[in-house]
């Protein structure tokens, strides 16, 4: 027992000065991420664009630079893993809320639907191309130890993702959640998000040399099934279940809250499971409910405010300690910067634009779907840190990407500011 005793207290100090660190680390995550926030509101732009500056800035881009000794003591002094699970947690719970704000009857209608695939389509296959003609170019002198051919699938991908929680988030912000246009855009980003987790999963198989072709068709045969389960047996049990414990004056009750969290934390192990990563899974759980709109009004009230507020500057803060945009110290180096930032708003923008209007939307309608589209944040970090850790991107290639994502969710908000009156839409003050 006494031996025992000195080990314990050690053991005990070593939990307390993790509490004491990932205590420091959210005061100044949260205090940075509202300051953000409120800054990015002031000129015009969407809140979250606000919180990823900040949390690129508190990285070694900025705080690292000038104050590298501070730096290590907040962001290097116990282990990253904390923060890591509270920020994957928060993303979770946002996709939950995206899934539940979204009016998807507009579905029903079929030039809604074709809108949808086509949009998906273009928004996936323009940039996918694009990108792998550029990786495959720049490979040799951006990732000169990298695998060709894997670096090219690696920056298609990014190319080709759609940061689906932040573009919910300023679609939430701009009000436009119960419109027609607002469906198309997260319906598409969704089902392009999906078959890009999947190529993601395809592409890292071949990269390490163990593709299992018929494990890989078992994965899409999970996931079609996982979705039939959600709205076959989950769902009418679930709106049975609200029905029963409905939220009394706008107040969601213990029991139900507990449900509906055990719900969103199962759904999202199980997309983990097949490959197609947790937010999915939080996704469809609010999906699944979303014609639920006392629930959406109760869930807001109690649990959205705070999920905006704590959990997403840790997401964006953690992503952003990845990133040195000192890295690009030449003007070479910006120069293959601005070509990729080019090349990723020509296939998205322009697929996503061009697929519009062969749908039957109109010239602004279009322009709006391809910057919603065309905004990637900071969720294309997860597709680049797989190839980064896999050896087949660049710590330089890392950085023109994530300036790339910047820059193209910047962009978003005023053009929807533009964009969306020419359609009848208002927009609201506060967005």
């Amino acid at each position: 027992m006494n031996a025992a005793a000195p080990l314990s207290a050690i053991a005990a100090h070593q939990t307390e000065l993790l509490l004491f660190f990932t205590l420091l680390q959210l005061t100044v995550i949260v205090l940075a991420g509202r300051l953000g926030g409120e800054l990015a509101r002031r000129v015009g732009q969407s809140a979250s664009v606000g919180e990823i500056i900040v949390g690129i800035l508190l990285g070694p881009s900025l705080f690292g630079l000038l104050a590298p000794e501070s730096f290590h003591y907040l962001f290097r002094s116990a282990s990253p893993e904390p923060m890591q699970i509270l920020s994957q947690i928060g993303l979770i719970l946002l996709m939950f809320q995206i899934g539940l704000e979204f009016d998807f009857s507009h579905l029903r209608e079929r030039r809604n639907r074709s809108a949808v695939i086509a949009v998906a389509s273009a928004g996936l296959i323009a940039p996918f191309a694009l990108g792998f003609g550029f990786g495959w170019f720049s490979a040799p002198f951006l990732s000169p130890n990298a695998n060709t051919l894997a670096s090219a699938l690696f920056i298609a991908l990014a190319l080709s993702i759609t940061a689906l929680p932040i573009l919910g988030r300023i679609m939430i912000e701009f009000e436009m959640t119960r419109s027609a246009i607002g469906v198309i855009a997260i319906s598409a980003a969704a089902i392009n998000d999906v078959i890009g987790w999947l190529l993601l999963a395809l592409v890292t198989a071949l990269t390490v040399a163990d593709l299992n072709a018929l494990a890989f068709a078992g994965k899409l045969l999970l996931v079609f099934a996982y979705v039939l389960v959600n709205w076959l047996v989950l769902r009418p049990l679930l709106k049975r279940l609200v029905r029963r414990m409905p939220p009394v004056h706008g107040q969601l009750s213990n029991n139900l809250l507990g449900i509906l969290l055990a719900t969103i934390f199962v759904s999202a192990m199980a997309t983990y499971q097949m490959g197609i990563f947790a937010i999915f899974g939080g996704f469809m759980a609010g999906v699944i409910l979303s014609d639920e709109h006392a629930l959406l009004t109760a869930w807001k009230a109690r649990i959205g405010q705070f999920v905006t507020v704590f959990f997403l500057p840790i997401f964006f803060t953690y992503t952003g300690l990845r990133t040195n945009i000192g890295g690009l110290n030449n003007l070479a180096a910006w120069g293959w910067c601005a070509l990729v930032l080019a090349l990723a708003i020509v296939g998205k923008f322009g697929g996503t634009y061009l697929a519009a209007r062969l749908s039957g939307l109109g010239h602004y309608a279009a322009g709006i779907l391809g910057a919603m589209m065309n905004t990637r944040a900071l969720m294309e970090l997860i597709v680049i840190n797989v190839g980064f850790d896999l050896g087949v991107i660049s710590q330089t290639m890392f950085t023109m990407l994530v300036i790339m994502a910047v820059v193209t969710t910047v962009i978003t908000t005023p053009l929807l500011r533009a964009w969306l009156p020419r359609i009848g839409m208002a927009v609201p003050t506060r967005a």
